[in-house]
């Protein structure tokens, strides 16, 4: 089998990124090289690929769920928003440009080759490459400088589906609507529909099924039902839920507060947190939640000055220094990181200087122009194990107190520990397993509570499990003939044309 297959979908969180799994595991499991590929991530969720470049989270969820490394063609161009009218732009893994929303339809042309490039590397050293939109292909007013949904199937001649969201309503007015609003040329490349997230009587929505194909000239490809929990990395916190899944091993409970900061960036880092027995992980803005909370973690941001004016407006900043004075958990990831030590000088996302932070650690962070990419190991003595994750920031932090959290490969001392707070410049650390289990059991001895963790919970075997998960969907719900027919053959030729009439004024 070669080919390949864009993954479109009515709006954003559809499903798209989690059928293009599905589909990279079905394929991997049927033996096809496969790779998965995104030409424009918004997201702050993100990774260091192969290489040290930066790409998006969710492409890398893709590469695991096609059994390949993740790699910068996956996501030639990932977007950050770092403000309310601003966004860093990464172009093949590295920091490209500060735009507006304006400014950067006015680099596509010139990033147009760069993903042109990336896609055909890919399909010359994969047999499939199964492509995911962004947002919806019906977003008219960004159709002409289109870099992701119609605008690359047409360039690459690519065969479309279409995902469309059940448990919302209105799917299959979503699914003709997104397809008439489309010039005939680009619906020509929408092969058919895949319904997601069914929870209800098959016998009742087939009626429907029948009228959309009938309407449209194109079939649906599958329904894939409602799953609850597949805990698969989002790509934005619309898509954010709080799992304490129900699992028997753990010996009493630990609530976990989140700050949920405006800019958060990350927050995947507290997955692993989450699968585990017995611990409760919420996001918050609530003082409240961060004083009674067992721990509280302060993830990542993109806009770190900002997200420290908003943690001061909404009284945060006096809850977390109450209860780091008490000595009561707290872990600040990479910005959260930042936001816990003296002082930020910061000229390069915000361009405020010198601003206080929230002084509870040692610590002076300055950012610089160029970003720290890498993947890290080492060995924290705190934990009583090996750890490790990847780096991605411009933040510089300089500690001058407190005890190292971690010693890295090279000796280096990195983190700080003051009494009962952490912090670590370090995403991933709580996807290995024995740190998780000694951070909670820490948590546990400072707050004296019976809580012991399960140990036998394996964070990379439960996310082979879920990719696995994603896979049998397909399998099961969707009819994956014709969709290797579509992936080999692309769009049939004969898809009829839906126009729009206009009433006479």
């Amino acid at each position: 089998m070669r080919g390949a297959l864009l993954v479109a979908g009515t709006h954003s969180d559809a499903g798209k990124s989690l059928v293009t799994a599905g589909l990279c595991r079905w394929l991997a499991r049927e033996g096809v090289s496969v790779a998965p590929f995104k030409a424009q991530n918004m997201a702050l969720n993100s990774v260091v690929a192969k290489g040290g470049f930066e790409i998006g989270r969710a492409q890398a969820m893709q590469a695991a769920a096609a059994r390949v490394e993740p790699e910068v063609a996956m996501n030639p161009i990932l977007i950050k928003p770092s403000g309310e009218r601003r966004s860093q732009v990464i172009v093949m893994g590295r920091p490209y440009a500060s735009v507006s929303a304006a400014s950067y339809q006015e680099l596509k042309d010139e990033l147009r080759p760069i993903v042109a490039a990336a896609l055909a590397d890919l399909r010359a050293r994969y047999d499939v490459v199964i492509c995911e939109g962004a947002g919806s292909p019906a977003e008219i007013n960004l159709r002409p400088a289109d870099l992701t949904n119609m605008g690359l199937a047409r360039a690459a001649n690519l065969p479309v589906i279409l995902v469309g969201d059940i448990d919302r309503g209105g799917v299959f007015a979503s699914l003709l609507g997104t397809l008439v609003a489309l010039e005939p040329a680009d619906q020509r490349h929408i092969a058919g529909f895949v319904i997601n997230k069914f929870r209800g009587d098959h016998a009742i929505l087939a009626p429907g099924v029948e009228q959309i194909t009938m309407l449209t000239g194109r079939p649906t490809f599958g329904v894939l039902p409602y799953v609850e929990d597949l805990g698969i990395d989002a790509e934005d916190s619309l898509a954010i839920q709080s799992p304490c899944p129900d699992v028997e091993g753990a010996t009493g409970t630990l609530d976990v507060a989140v700050v949920r900061l405006r800019w958060m960036s990350n927050f995947t880092d507290l997955d692993a947190l989450a699968r585990e027995p017995g611990v409760r992980v919420r996001f918050t803005r609530s003082p409240v939640d961060v004083a009674r909370a067992d721990l509280v973690v302060l993830p990542g941001t993109k806009a770190t000055v900002e997200d420290l004016a908003r943690l001061r407006t909404d009284g945060l900043d006096i809850a977390l220094a109450a209860r780091a004075a008490a000595g009561d958990p707290i872990l600040g990831i990479c910005g959260g990181y930042q936001l816990l030590g003296e002082t930020i000088v910061d000229e390069v996302e915000s361009g405020a200087g010198a601003v206080a932070a929230l002084g509870v650690l040692p610590m002076t962070t300055t950012f610089a122009a160029d970003k720290v990419l890498r993947t890290v190991a080492g060995h924290s003595r705190l934990l009583g194990s090996a750890v490790g994750g990847y780096e991605i920031r411009h933040g510089r932090p300089a500690v001058h107190g407190g005890a190292p959290l971690i010693t890295d490969a090279g000796g280096a001392a990195e983190g700080c520990v003051v009494a009962g707070t952490l912090g670590t410049s370090w995403h991933g650390l709580l996807e290995h397993d024995d740190a998780r289990r000694a951070l909670l059991a820490w948590v546990a001895a400072r707050r004296g509570l019976p809580f012991v963790p399960a140990p036998a919970v394996s964070f990379t075997a439960e996310r082979e499990r879920q990719l696995d998960a994603l896979g049998d969907l397909v399998e099961q719900h969707l009819d994956t003939d014709r969709l290797r027919t579509l992936i080999e053959r692309g769009a049939p030729t004969d898809l009829p044309d839906l126009l729009l009439e206009h009433a006479p004024c």
